[in-house]
């Protein structure tokens, strides 16, 4: 018997890194510090990437977007985010919605929150209400809170077409 809803999970961590603009849910974050990474290091999206990539067990976002590849250095994560919704198109699969978590003592996320969902709602080609986002700190706490890094968390539900 084939299922026809599926879950999966997302998690991604970035450094903070000084002359990097910071990209979170698709939109750029006016902060004095960004993230490191090959590509524009958006630690929401990958997440979520993962989520979705894993609910249709089609492996990790490293798997295919490598970061050794140069044609992903410094690319916008929007547009693997878009391939990632090609890729649960192609094997069948419809999104469902999303639950996410970004973890950060800094910058404040909440007021970024509609324009994150939008933006992924545009991308992902869905209604921004099947996208939650919520923010969190780790209480001064970890890599999060000694703000060497931000976090993010993705949970999706998808359902096989038909």
């Amino acid at each position: 018997m084939e299922l026809t809803i599926r879950t999966g999970f997302g998690y991604d961590v970035h450094r903070y890194a000084e002359g990097r603009e910071l990209w979170l849910g698709g939109i750029r974050i006016d902060h004095p510090i960004g993230l490191s990474g090959h590509s524009d290091a958006d630690v929401l999206i990958h997440a979520l990437c993962d989520a979705l990539l894993g609910a249709a067990n089609l492996r990790d976002i490293g798997y295919h977007f490598p970061d050794t590849a140069g044609e992903y250095k410094d690319i916008d994560s929007k547009l693997l985010l878009a391939r990632t919704m090609q890729l649960l198109d192609e094997k069948g699969y419809s999104f469902g919605n999303a639950d996410c978590t970004i973890c950060a003592e800094q910058p404040k996320i909440n007021p970024h929150i509609p324009a994150m969902q939008q933006k992924l709602a545009e991308v992902m080609q869905t209604d921004p209400d099947r996208i939650s986002i919520k923010a969190t700190t780790s209480e001064k706490m970890g890599f999060v809170g000694r703000m060497e890094g931000m976090s993010a968390y993705a949970s999706v539900l998808i359902c096989k077409k038909g």
